[in-house]
């Protein structure tokens, strides 16, 4: 009995179906962390006080604080009371300073625009 022997033959370019462009790659969200972070920072920047100082009043170490800091860490909400209290500013402050950049960064291709500092309150 003989069997039947197939050749496949590689197609050339011109027989490929033709590819479906890239999608656009859309900015990716900012991470509650990074935000976080880079507003802790600032803040300890702007009262001119080292790492040392806030971590050693927040009852965390340097190192830790610094992770915060970088958005290493995703801390927790005690941690983070913590650290707003050695900044001396309240938590519900930060988290519309960190909600407002959120919105902001999302703005120009969001339907958010339209939300005010009270509606980002609510939400939190």
């Amino acid at each position: 009995m003989a069997e039947d022997v197939v050749t496949v033959r590689p197609r050339s370019a011109a027989e490929l179906p033709a590819a479906a462009p890239p999608e656009p790659k859309k900015p990716r969200e900012p991470l509650w962390r990074h935000m976080l972070g880079d507003r802790l920072r600032g803040l300890r920047h702007e009262r001119g006080e080292t790492l040392g100082e806030i971590a050693r009043r927040a009852g965390v170490s340097p190192q830790y604080l610094s992770e915060i800091e970088r958005g290493l860490k995703e801390p927790s909400s005690e941690m983070i009371a913590a650290v707003t209290g050695a900044l001396d500013i309240a938590l519900v402050d930060l988290t519309l300073d960190i909600a407002e950049s959120l919105i902001a960064a999302q703005r120009p291709s969001t339907s958010h625009a339209s939300l005010s500092r009270s509606d980002v309150a609510l939400a939190a």
